[in-house]
């Protein structure tokens, strides 16, 4: 545990970040989970729902800094291959 009073001020802010940072994190992979959940069944317009908010929160993953931009592109890249394989 730190001593100095601005050592223990960094590990409260890092604490905060951090909980944030994994609210957000979570928050996008639920949506990718849900995602592939209306893949799995077939149900192409949960699906096209569902792909529109799932790159909504990787968006806002990567705006906060949570995720970076390219790893972003990737993700929603793969997603929308997923939903453009069903409707083939």
């Amino acid at each position: 545990m730190p001593n100095i009073k601005s050592a223990i001020k960094r590990v409260n802010v890092i604490e905060k970040k951090t909980l944030r940072n994994n609210m957000i994190k979570s928050a996008y992979k639920t949506s990718i989970r849900r995602f592939e959940e209306a893949l799995a069944t077939g149900n192409k317009e949960e699906a096209t729902k569902l792909f529109s908010e799932a790159t909504k929160k990787i968006d806002q993953a990567c705006t906060k800094g949570v995720i970076v931009k390219n790893t972003a592109a990737r993700k929603k890249s793969n997603l929308a291959k997923k939903l453009n394989a069903i409707g083939a």
